[in-house]
């Protein structure tokens, strides 16, 4: 059985609210122990116990915020070279469209990238002209049913690869 950690960090709610949601999309699929945590709240044994992860922050200044990069800043020491070959993917929220979501998902990959975590975005459409590419984005708390959808999309998906790669299932990924 696979275990998915979603981890985030939110300053105002809104991530936290993403983060549920890619909770219940990481529950839909497959059985798998799926817990989330606050980054304050996380350690590095949270990042070893896992086999995939879904990186959440909010946008600040066009990155991921100052306590998701110290997070991982300050557990290097005790789990590089431990951890390669984890699955990873991102989500972020932002304070309104082109507030920079989708290059926070990009820098959340590029720390998971680092430690050797295979890192996927989707190609899946939840709505039209409405897509996933680099992770779930939101302006703001996610509203629209589109929204909420790009979250469990994300959070399915990492379940599905948790099951063919780690639980070594057979999966129709899509």
């Amino acid at each position: 059985m696979g275990k998915i950690l979603i981890l985030y960090d939110s300053a105002s709610g809104n991530t936290e609210k993403m983060a549920q949601y890619v909770k219940e999309g990481a529950e839909s699929f497959g059985d798998h122990e799926v817990k989330i945590k606050r980054v304050d709240d996380a350690s590095y044994k949270d990042i070893e116990w896992c086999d995939g992860i879904a990186l959440g922050s909010p946008t600040n200044m066009g990155i991921v915020s100052w306590k998701m990069k110290k997070f991982w800043d300050e557990i290097g020491d005790n789990v590089w070279g431990k951890i390669d070959g984890k699955i990873g993917c991102a989500f972020s929220s932002q304070g309104g469209w082109g507030g920079g979501a989708e290059i926070t998902c990009m820098s959340l990959m590029t720390i998971l990238m680092n430690f050797g975590f295979l890192v996927f975005g989707l190609t899946d459409y939840v709505a039209d002209k409405f897509t996933l590419h680099y992770g779930a984005t939101c302006a703001g708390e996610p509203r629209e049913q589109k929204e909420i959808n790009a979250c469990k999309q994300l959070g399915k998906r990492l379940s599905q690869w948790v099951s063919k790669y780690v639980d070594k299932e057979e999966v129709k990924v899509k």
